[in-house]
């Protein structure tokens, strides 16, 4: 896992603004575009003006957001030391580090290691993109120091962050099955989180799903994944009909979505409307969910449904993971159908939380 995927543990506490463009402002963008003229003359310095600019157009939006959210926090480091924002050496970059685990935060105390971590790799980011010259060896300085920091906080006991989301299980979902009402609304919660769970979702999956999406197939569901943050992500996703129809995520589906057009009219039978869909306490359609709105949902859905430990929206992502590897499926199956590079080290964790005794190394040895 990269450091910009890190998400589920972080603690990151800009406020959130609009995404830009590009991390690079227009008066530093022409600077570069300068620097490349004088290096490489006019005719490179505008292919390379173009290269950046398609390198922008194709990251994603929430990976743009780090980046701006993270520039935001080096600036006040900067301003906080008094050391200059265009210098990105060792010295810098260590400094950087230690002060986000002591203050760093807007509240005046520390971030988390994985939060600070994913802020000194989008502020390099953002550094580069300056035309700041920030060497391998420098940031390898700089992680090794948060590293190291990360430790003795816990040797001192501290262990900062919200920490990895509960993953969804098996008797989770039938507890949510049986309390989701008679309603639109039911309805839409139950698809909701079975068909989230069996594609292992993150929330802004089904927030980006249109209704033509999803399609069905004599087997079940073919799902198109089209939010994903990488190439393994961006996935057709396929759901089986399940043994039993109280937890079946096809059947759930077909419910929900025959109940909305029949209730709501054949306008949401269009593939370009949301395939999920906000309802409001009047059963009045409110739009298409977004990404908070889905983890407001599965945080709603799942306390209702008693889960003891109330559900975000990735752990319908951790579930599918943990409770796959459980049930003996093969790691390599488990991430093609969940979006995840094959060795993925986020997946691995995922896993370990079921491998830790079933497949533990001591185990069985006297």
């Amino acid at each position: 896992m990269s450091a910009l995927d890190a998400g589920t543990a972080a603690d990151i506490d800009e406020p959130a603004t609009a995404v830009v463009p590009a991390p690079v402002a227009a008066d530093e963008r022409q600077v570069l575009v300068e620097r490349w003229a004088e290096r490489h003359g006019i005719d490179a310095a505008r292919r390379l003006a173009e290269a950046e600019d398609l390198a922008a157009e194709i990251t994603p939006d929430n990976t743009l957001d780090t980046y701006a959210k993270s520039w935001r926090v080096w600036e006040r480091f900067c301003a906080a030391t008094g050391l200059p924002a265009s210098e990105g050496g060792r010295g810098s970059l260590v400094a950087f580090v230690t002060w986000m685990l002591r203050e760093g935060r807007r509240n005046g105390r520390g971030y988390a290691p994985s939060s600070a971590g994913t802020h000194l790799a989008a502020a390099v980011v953002g550094l580069r993109e300056r035309g700041v010259t920030v060497s391998g060896d420098d940031q390898g300085e700089a992680r090794k120091a948060l590293e190291g920091l990360a430790v003795k906080l816990l040797q001192a006991g501290e262990r900062r962050g919200r920490g990895q989301a509960v993953g969804a299980d098996v008797d989770g979902l039938y507890a949510i099955a049986r309390s989701c009402p008679d309603t639109l609304t039911g309805a839409r919660d139950k698809a909701l989180v079975l068909t989230g769970f069996h594609y292992a979702s993150r929330s802004q999956d089904p927030a980006g799903l249109l209704t033509g999406d999803v399609t069905l197939h004599p087997r079940g569901l073919v799902i198109a994944v089209l939010t994903g943050k990488t190439k393994h992500s961006v996935r057709n996703a396929k759901l089986a009909y399940a043994q039993d129809p109280a937890v079946c995520p096809v059947r759930a589906w077909t419910a929900y979505r025959t109940r909305l057009i029949t209730e709501h009219g054949e306008q949401w039978a269009d593939p370009s409307t949301p395939a999920f869909v906000g309802i409001d306490r009047h059963g009045h359609i409110t739009g298409g969910l977004v990404p908070d709105s889905v983890t407001r949902a599965v945080k709603r859905i799942s306390k209702r449904a008693g889960v003891p430990i109330h559900w975000t929206g990735h752990s319908l992502r951790i579930g599918l993971a943990s409770t796959a590897r459980k049930r003996g499926r093969d790691g390599i199956a488990i991430a093609d159908q969940g979006g995840w590079a094959r060795h993925s080290r986020s997946l691995l964790g995922y896993m370990q939380r079921e491998d830790g005794w079933d497949d533990n190394a001591s185990a069985g040895l006297t």
